[in-house]
């Protein structure tokens, strides 16, 4: 079920109702957000309803039995390491067995071997890489002590499951999340009021923006081979603002879905493209993933307290899986790869926090450096894009190369005239709330503090998005 259908416009309020007016026992709520999850994860394909229930099952049975078996650390790694190693397998089969045997044919085939590769019918689960990460912390957590096993079966499947969040993140920990489900919730208006505020903000950026790019983009990249130079730079500009719409639009109204039900999901987005370098840059693009790879991966590899040599063969491993876990093609490798090549030199100088706080912090607008900062990391982050987006590496490369040549001084703007005018009334709104959670996260202070005003604001937005909206448009990133 897509966020930005009329079957989640119906489908979300009667979901509220029962779960506050008519189920006020906390197992019955949360047996209620089981069934309305499933039943909005079944709205795409409901064999792969199994698949989620089998994911669920294992890692709740596995936390238990790790836990089981505390003071036999042996026996606990063997549980964990086979849970793990199930998941991912799971993972792997339904997102990257056809990409390697393609690729492992045509490697035997450059050599004089002749090897064909029959295609297998697999058809990638929505969201699978974003509820296996997030049963995998689960356990992960119960091994290391972080958390201790639930038994409540219920409870858990919820957690995994959780609709808001269940196909396209934020990847919720155990740590945060399940304890939350485990404990009596109680409305508090307040923080559901915030919420309607942040999913009203979310379908502004996903249907006016995001969707609106993508009409531009799409026009671009289909005939990418006659556009000048500068009309290609203008079309990963635009990519850059439908990938970063449609995503963190997505958080958004997941977020403020959440909120609704008494249930506080963790920041995803933090208003990424006011970043001064790549390092911030990564601090605030899709925050629980990248936390994720620091927290499960990095770290125990040795992270930064290491040998150079080992720091920079742990950024390396950790863009690259990064990279690959955003789908099978070799494009996503090479995305990760070119991150991890702007970050290390940041990573060796010790660079990489310099920029901790929030840019222009207690100023209205940037000095001069931070400005020119922020343009560079915006242009560095939307190479990385065009490769992200392109179908392929010589597609990548040829779409690069266009835009440095001579046909770059033909300025002409064909594409995404009307759509400019929703990218900077967004990026207006989100400076001056960028210490903020979320662009309508508004406090009593100055103007804002009149009800009239917040309400001015909030219809002229309903408005626009109604005027400008485009209509069932899936979310890019269902696809990884």
């Amino acid at each position: 079920m897509l966020f930005n259908s009329i079957e989640f416009l119906i489908f979300l309020p009667i979901v509220f109702i029962l779960y506050w007016f008519v189920f006020r026992q906390l197992r019955i709520q949360n047996l209620l957000i089981v069934i309305a999850s499933y039943m909005f994860y079944g709205w795409w394909n409901k064999e792969f309803l199994i698949l989620i229930a089998s994911t669920s099952l294992l890692s709740y049975i596995s936390g238990i039995v790790i836990e089981g078996f505390e003071g036999k650390r042996c026996w606990q790694k063997f549980f964990s390491a086979t849970n793990i190693i199930i998941n991912l397998a799971i993972l792997g089969y339904f997102k990257y067995c056809n990409f390697f045997g393609e690729s492992f044919a045509n490697l035997l085939n450059s050599f004089g071997i002749k090897a064909d590769w029959v295609t297998l019918d697999i058809i990638l689960p929505v969201g699978i890489s974003f509820y296996t990460f997030q049963a995998l912390s689960y356990s992960i957590d119960v091994y290391r002590g972080k958390i201790k096993a639930t038994k409540d079966i219920v409870a858990f499947f919820a957690y995994i499951s959780f609709f808001p969040q269940l196909v396209a993140g934020p990847i919720e920990r155990a740590t945060n999340l399940l304890p939350q489900i485990l404990k009596r919730r109680t409305f508090d208006y307040g923080l559901a009021v915030d919420g309607c505020r942040q999913i009203l903000w979310g379908f502004f950026k996903k249907m006016v923006i995001a969707d609106n790019c993508a009409v531009a983009v799409d026009s671009i990249w289909n005939n990418y081979q006659n556009e000048s130079g500068f009309t290609l730079l203008i079309g990963g500009v635009l990519f850059a603002f439908q990938i970063y719409g449609d995503f963190s639009g997505y958080s958004d109204i997941a977020i403020g879905s959440a909120k609704l039900f008494g249930i506080t999901l963790k920041q995803n987005f933090n208003f990424p493209y006011f970043s001064r370098n790549t390092a911030e840059f990564w601090r605030r693009w899709h925050i629980s993933l990248t936390t994720w790879f620091k927290d499960y991966l990095y770290i125990p590899l040795g992270g930064s307290r290491c040998s150079k040599k080992r720091v920079i063969l742990n950024t390396i491993t950790i863009f690259v899986l990064s990279g690959i876990w955003h789908g099978a093609n070799w494009t996503f490798l090479v995305w990760g790869i070119y991150n991890a090549i702007l970050f290390i030199p940041l990573l060796l100088t010790k660079s990489n926090r310099k920029y901790i706080d929030m840019v222009a912090n207690g100023r209205y607008l940037p000095s001069f450096k931070e400005s020119i900062n922020m343009i560079i990391t915006f242009i560095l982050a939307v190479f990385g894009w065009i490769i992200f987006r392109s179908a392929s590496i010589s597609e990548a490369i040829d779409y690069i190369s266009i835009i440095f040549s001579k046909s770059f001084f033909y300025f002409e703007l064909p594409y995404g005239k009307s759509v400019m005018i929703g990218i900077i009334f967004m990026l207006i709104v989100e400076w001056f709330n960028r210490d903020k959670a979320h662009g309508l996260e508004f406090t009593d202070n100055g103007i804002l503090k009149y009800s009239a005003v917040r309400w001015f604001i909030y219809y002229a937005i309903i408005i626009a998005t109604i005027l400008f909206m485009c209509i069932n448009q899936s979310f890019i990133y269902f696809q990884f």
